[in-house]
């Protein structure tokens, strides 16, 4: 019995290892794939940088202890359709992952059979963005997206202030989404692509030299080249040929270039002297123990390869490097967490037979995905820095090198990371800092740009296509002083042409145009339509008396203003005669009335608060209203004789003084503008009264007033009159609404000036409301908008803007304008006064509540001390009237007499004895004949 148990105790233990073996077991070797194009800038380095990798992992016992890791390079030699076959011939040979491909057509291809058979493939060089996780989950991308590529490009650009770029790029999914890819940064940073420039991948020299003359026509002088050496190398020397690398270009080639001269270990001079100037990118690597120690061995590395040429490493090579140790760490872990290689029959592959492609014989991984989920967390520092993924499947901390092309070097002369922006620092030193990515905060180093100068290009220059710049000018009708056409000269002259002309003067280049009039000359024209020929492209700018308006700068972009401007409301007026009556103009009848009460409230506290210590304010009844009407009344002449004496008296008179003194002054100082100052009479006193009335309004033929009208103030369509000319303008006015006229006419600013110069009988009523000025019109991003603006600034800032407006306006404008301020002013309100009022009341309410209090405390002790009246109150139980009659009596009397009564009251009682009641009554009529007396 117990040997049959120790013999299934070892079988047992057997079936356990055997099952165990089965399902755990790690494999001696584990082959991956690498496809990519062995001789190219990128191949050549990735090649031998992939060999050193396995060559490390190997020979390292803490990563994938006890197996090897085999490497199988495939060259696709650049051909799309050999690389798509050898990718399926990597399938048929149970390959758990594949480096690359190296190019983003072939990665676009590969990853749909990727995403079938279910094998990661890691590439080192596709950057395409649009191979994304969502669309291609197989797919990882070991090195820096385009998307962070172009990022970087859009913040030189705006960091150099420039709005438009020409980009030229290789005609495939690299080229085309790269370019698609910084149309959509630029336009983050109110920039855009001009134009683009396609190169047909393989194109010869004639088509590359055909695709930059159409560039060199063009406005825009940034350049932006997203190739690869094939065929960026062969354009940046016909530009050199075409002068295109010459003073006013700016190149900024893609990290291509960079990798090319960072591979090249004597570079050719002559293609070298056609880069004078480029600024390139570098994928920014940091300066790591294994980078360090693989430039160190690339020289021995090199020789091993036994290839013909010597070259350095780059970036890609790194990136390379570091995807071959991403695999092992993923494989590490896939192993410890119990993942086993194996493949099955792809079963969608069952049904299609026949021909010589062995399509059965390609299998799925079967536990690819749990590969893959190793991958995209591996977490370690390889040759470029730390290696991680986030979220999105983009490794972290994106940065690149800008490179400066000098002499035969490269110069660094800042970074671009996807945290900081662009900086003079190491990305990795801002790391540590919190992100900080304001305007101020950007930085980058002097850059020696084509031509061999350090001033920064504009970035622009005129079409060079024979064409000059179409100006669209308005031929106006009347206000000819703004702008007019001289059909004895078949010029154009007016205010507005010179400021142009002045301005263009100035810039530091020549700017070819011509003028072209638009409108019949008879009426003013439409300045929208005008606005709106920009948008055609039938004219390249408008010059001439165009108002600023939101609407406007919605489709185009305007200069500087060069002369202010704004809505106004002119109409006839009526000179204002004085009449007997003038001197009750200043005040409204409400102010007069509240001024009235305001002085018997005045004498009536006053009378209050004086009346038991004042003689002045004692005696009969009608003595006493009558001093308090004369006391009131004459202190608005500061000519009251009573005396006050008690301190709550002189404190309410302070005040109501200081009050008097303010009514008085601005009561003066109105009457006196009444009776001396011309007054005009209007009914309209200005833009709300205007839209208040049912008048017509008028407004001239062309202008942007109809439409502010309508839209923004809502007035009726059957309200407005249209208005040609100055003289229609009198017209209108002079008839007057009743007459077929108008009530007003609502214009801008300078025309209205212009016309108060012939015809001062009419005034503008109310103030400007709206507030805007005249500029010139150009497409939107117009470069030659912002120079224009500058130059008008400079013409303000030296005087010849104020000798032009003198030449054509002159200096009577001034006149007219002060007309504006003799319209009748209204009359003053309560409101203005209200503070005044308010201040005076608070003053009466408080000192007549603290005269009240002090008042009923004396009664309580006079009250007290009287105890014959206390006992007579509760014998006969008095009514309140009689106590209230009581107080008012006491009130009444003068306070001098109460000490006086209130001893008369106490030897009374001391003579009566006991008889109260007699003694009481005695005491009574003592006092009511001592009150009386003193009435």
């Amino acid at each position: 019995m117990k040997s049959a148990l120790h013999f299934w105790c070892i079988f047992w233990c057997l079936c356990s290892y055997a099952l165990g073996k089965n399902v755990y077991a790690i494999p001696d070797t584990v082959s991956i794939g690498a496809l990519f194009t062995f001789n190219s800038t990128i191949g050549r380095a990735a090649k031998i940088a992939m060999a050193a990798a396995v060559s490390d992992i190997n020979n390292d016992p803490n990563i994938l202890p006890g197996t090897k890791l085999v490497v199988q390079m495939r060259d696709s030699n650049c051909s799309g359709f050999v690389g798509i076959v050898q990718a399926l011939q990597f399938m048929e040979k149970d390959t758990v992952a594949i480096i690359g491909p190296q190019s983003s057509v072939l990665a676009h291809v590969v990853s749909h059979v990727a995403n079938e058979l279910q094998v990661p493939m890691l590439s080192f060089a596709a950057t395409d963005p649009t191979l994304t996780p969502l669309q291609f989950p197989f797919f990882v991308r070991a090195t820096h997206s385009d998307h962070f590529q172009m990022a970087s490009v859009a913040d030189i650009v705006n960091y150099y202030g420039w709005k438009e770029v020409t980009a030229i790029y290789i005609d495939d999914d690299y080229g085309r989404n790269g370019i698609s890819s910084l149309g959509d940064e630029l336009a983050k940073r109110r920039s855009k692509i001009l134009y683009k420039a396609a190169v047909r991948p393989g194109a010869k020299k004639s088509e590359m030299a055909s695709v930059l003359v159409r560039v060199a026509m063009m406005e825009s002088r940034v350049l932006i080249l997203h190739a690869n050496p094939d065929s960026g190398l062969p354009l940046l020397l016909l530009a050199r040929n075409l002068g295109m690398t010459s003073s006013g270009y700016v190149w900024i080639a893609t990290d291509w270039l960079g990798s090319f001269l960072d591979s090249s270990l004597r570079p050719d001079m002559d293609l070298v002297s056609a880069m004078q100037g480029v600024l390139t990118l570098r994928q920014h690597t940091e300066n790591t123990r294994r980078k360090r120690k693989l430039a160190s061995q690339w020289s021995a590395l090199v020789k091993k390869d036994d290839v013909d040429s010597r070259f350095l490493i780059n970036s890609y090579g790194l990136y390379a490097y570091d995807t071959v140790w991403m695999i092992a760490h993923a494989l590490d872990a896939f192993f410890s967490r119990g993942g086993n290689i194996s493949f099955s029959i792809y079963p969608k592959l069952r049904d299609i037979t026949g021909g010589g492609l062995q399509l059965g014989a390609m299998t799925v991984f079967d536990e690819g995905r749990l590969l893959l989920e190793r991958i995209r967390k591996v977490n370690f520092t390889g040759a470029t820095g730390p290696v991680k993924f986030d979220s999105d499947g983009n490794l972290l901390w994106p940065a690149y090198d800008i490179v400066n092309i000098v002499g035969s070097g490269l110069r660094t002369i800042g970074y671009w990371s996807n945290y900081s922006g662009l900086s003079i620092a190491s990305p990795e030193t801002l790391y540590m800092k919190p992100a900080n990515r304001i305007r101020e905060n950007q930085k980058l180093g002097i850059v020696l740009w084509p031509g061999e100068t350090i001033t920064r290009p504009r970035g622009w220059v005129f079409p060079n296509n024979g064409n000059e710049l179409k100006i669209g000018v308005p031929n106006r009708a009347s206000f000819r002083q703004f702008v007019s056409a001289d059909s004895m000269t078949d010029t154009v002259r007016g205010f507005c042409i010179d400021v142009f002309v002045a301005a263009i003067n100035l810039l530091q280049y020549p700017v070819p145009y011509k003028f072209f009039l638009f409108g019949n000359g008879s009426e003013n024209p439409s300045y929208t339509e005008l606005i709106n020929k920009i948008l055609t492209n039938e004219y390249d700018a408008v010059v001439g008396d165009i108002a600023i308006v939101t609407n406007r700068t919605r489709v185009v972009d305007f200069t500087q203003p060069y002369i202010e401007s704004g809505l106004m409301v002119l109409t006839s007026v009526k000179r204002h005669s004085s009449s007997g009556w003038s001197f009750l103009q200043p005040f409204t009848i409400r102010m007069w009335c509240v001024t009235g009460v305001f002085f018997l409230i005045i004498g009536t506290v006053v009378w209050l608060l004086e009346h038991r210590i004042n003689d002045d304010f004692r005696g009969p009844p009608v003595k006493q209203i009558i001093t308090v009407f004369w006391f009131s009344f004459s202190t608005l002449f500061f000519a009251h004789r009573e005396d006050t004496r008690s301190t709550l008296g002189r404190f309410v008179i302070i005040i109501w003084l200081f009050v008097v003194l303010i009514i008085q002054s601005s009561y003066t100082a109105s009457l006196t503008s009444i009776l001396t100052v011309q007054q005009l009479i209007s009914p309209i006193t200005g833009i709300d009264s205007l839209v208040a009335s049912d008048g017509p309004i008028g407004f001239q033929t062309g202008s942007f007033a109809e439409n502010y009208l309508l839209q923004e103030l809502g007035v009726s369509k059957s309200r407005l009159r249209a208005l040609g000319n100055p003289d229609e303008f009198k017209k209108a006015l002079e008839l007057g609404p009743r007459n077929g006229g108008v009530t007003a006419i609502v214009d801008e600013r300078p025309y209205i000036d212009l016309f108060l110069l012939e015809h001062p009988k009419f005034a503008v009523v109310g103030s400007e409301f709206t507030k805007s000025g005249w500029g010139f019109a150009f497409p939107r991003d117009s470069p030659l908008a912002v120079d224009l603006s500058t130059a008008i600034l400079e013409l303000s800032e030296n005087g010849d803007l104020q000798r032009i407006h003198e030449k054509w306006l002159n200096d009577r404008m001034t006149e007219s304008q002060s007309q504006t301020n003799d319209l009748q002013s209204d009359s003053l309100q309560v409101y203005s006064f209200s503070g005044l009022f308010v201040i005076c009341g608070v003053a009466c309410l408080a000192t007549l509540a603290i005269h009240a209090g002090i008042l009923v405390h004396k009664y309580c002790e006079h009250a007290a001390s009287s105890q014959q009246a206390a006992a007579l109150s509760s014998a006969d139980g008095s009514s309140s009237r009689s106590r209230l009659r009581a107080f008012l009596s006491f009130a009444d009397r003068r306070e001098m007499d109460t000490p006086r009564a209130s001893k008369e009251r106490a030897a009374a009682l001391e003579g009566v004895g006991g008889d109260s009641i007699g003694g009481v009554s005695a005491a009574s009529s003592t006092t009511s004949v001592s009150t009386s007396t003193s009435r």
